[in-house]
C-alpha cells in the first residue's frame, strides 16, 4: 500500500466563524428572517451563538427551547454549522450540474427556519445582551489598576440609580419588594417571591442579575460591600434590596448574613432556661449544648435557608437531608422540640 501523502492534507476546518464582524447580531438575525441565506451571514450567526453556549443559563436555554419548538441554543448552532458543511452536499458524478448547490441552499433554508420567528430572535438578542453585560462587569472587577476608570464608575452609577428607581416604582407591585419594605415583615419572604423579582429585573430594558448589581455597588461603595469577587446566588437579591433601601449599612452576601444569624441563634438556644418542672430532655435545647450530630443537622438547615430562604418539613425528603435519614432522623435527634426548632430557625436566620 502506498501511504505517501496520507498525512499531508489538513482535515481540520479552520475557517473563521465570524465573517460579518461589523454587522450587529440583531441585524444578522433580521437578514435571515427576510430570506438571506448567504454563507457569510449564517456563519457569523453560528459563531455568535456558539460563543453564547459557554455562558447561557439552564433557564435561558429552556426559554429558547420553548420558543423555537424544541431547539436549544446548541441545537440551533449545530443546525447552522451542519448546513454549511461542503462535504455533505458534494454532488455525485451522476447528479446534474448544480445539484449539490441546490441541496446546500435547501439545507441553509431549513437550518434558519427557527430564526424566522420574531420571538426566537428577540429572545436570542436579549440573552446575548445580558451575557455581554455580565462579562463586562466581571472584567471591570479585575485589578489592573488601583481604581475604576471614570467610564466604569459612570456605568455603575447608572445601574445603581436605575435599580433603586425600579425598587421604588415597583414596591407595591412585586411581592418580594412589598415584604422587604415592611418592617417588621408582615409575612415570610419566599423563594418564589424572590424568583419573581429576579425574573422582572432580567427582562428588557433592565437585563440585570445579582452579579452585575453587586459589582456596581462595589465600584461605588467598596468599603461597604463584602464578597465582591465571590459567586452570587439568587438569595443575594435580598441583601441587594435591603442595602438599596438603606435597611442595611453594609452589602453582605446573604449566606454570610444567614451564618451570622445562625451562630447567634445557636448561642441563644444554649443559654435558654428550661421551663419550670421540665427534665433535661433532648440535648441542644433549653440550656444544653448541641451534640455534634445535632449541630451537623442544624448546619444543613442553615445552608438550605441560605439558598432557599426557609425550610419546611417536605424539604427533608430531598438531599442532603434524605441521605442522612430524613425527617425521621431529625425527629429522633430533637424529639418534641422539632416544631419549635423549625419555627425559630426559620424566623431567626432569614431575618
Amino acid at each position: 500500500v502506498d501511504a505517501v501523502g496520507v498525512c499531508e492534507q489538513d482535515k481540520t476546518d479552520a475557517r473563521p466563524m465570524e465573517k460579518k464582524p461589523s454587522v450587529s447580531f440583531e441585524k444578522l438575525l433580521q437578514a435571515v428572517a427576510l430570506g438571506n441565506t448567504e454563507e457569510d451571514v449564517i456563519t457569523s450567526i453560528a459563531g455568535r451563538l456558539a460563543r453564547m453556549e459557554h455562558r447561557i443559563s439552564v433557564e435561558d436555554d429552556a426559554k429558547i427551547r420553548a420558543a423555537s419548538g424544541g431547539f436549544g441554543l446548541k441545537d440551533l448552532t449545530h443546525r447552522l454549522v451542519q448546513s454549511l458543511d461542503p462535504d455533505a452536499f458534494t454532488p455525485s458524478p451522476l447528479a446534474g450540474e448544480g445539484g449539490g448547490e441546490g441541496a446546500a441552499l435547501q439545507a441553509r433554508i431549513q437550518a434558519v427556519k427557527p430564526l424566522h420567528d420574531p420571538k426566537v430572535r428577540d429572545l436570542l438578542v436579549d440573552i446575548k445582551k445580558k451575557n455581554e453585560i455580565t462579562i463586562d462587569h466581571v472584567s471591570q472587577d479585575q485589578v489592573i489598576e488601583a481604581r475604576f476608570s471614570q467610564s466604569a464608575l459612570d456605568r455603575a452609577k447608572g445601574v445603581v440609580e436605575s435599580f433603586e428607581k425600579f425598587i421604588k416604582e415597583n414596591k407595591d407591585e412585586i411581592t418580594a419588594l412589598q415584604i422587604l419594605y415592611s418592617r417588621p415583615y408582615k409575612q415570610r419572604l419566599t423563594f418564589a417571591a424572590v424568583k419573581e423579582l429576579a425574573d422582572a429585573i432580567e427582562k428588557p430594558p433592565y437585563l440585570w442579575n445579582e452579579s452585575q448589581l453587586w459589582q456596581a455597588y462595589a465600584a461605588l461603595e467598596a468599603s461597604k460591600v463584602k464578597g465582591a469577587s465571590g459567586k452570587r446566588i439568587l438569595t443575594d437579591l435580598v441583601s441587594l434590596v435591603r442595602f438599596a433601601v438603606h435597611q442595611d449599612n453594609e452589602l453582605v452576601p446573604f449566606p454570610e448574613r444567614v451564618n451570622a444569624n445562625f451562630e447567634k441563634w445557636i448561642a441563644e438556644q444554649q443559654t435558654l432556661p428550661r421551663p419550670q418542672g421540665e427534665g433535661r430532655g433532648e440535648g441542644g435545647v433549653n440550656g444544653e449544648r448541641f451534640t455534634a450530630e445535632q449541630r451537623r443537622w442544624l448546619e444543613m438547615i442553615r445552608d438550605h435557608i441560605a439558598a432557599n430562604l426557609s425550610i419546611e418539613t417536605d424539604d427533608f425528603d430531598y438531599a442532603p437531608f434524605s441521605q442522612a435519614g430524613g425527617l425521621g432522623k431529625f425527629h429522633q435527634l430533637f424529639g418534641n422540640k422539632v416544631s419549635g426548632i423549625l419555627e425559630g430557625i426559620n424566623g431567626a436566620l432569614a431575618a
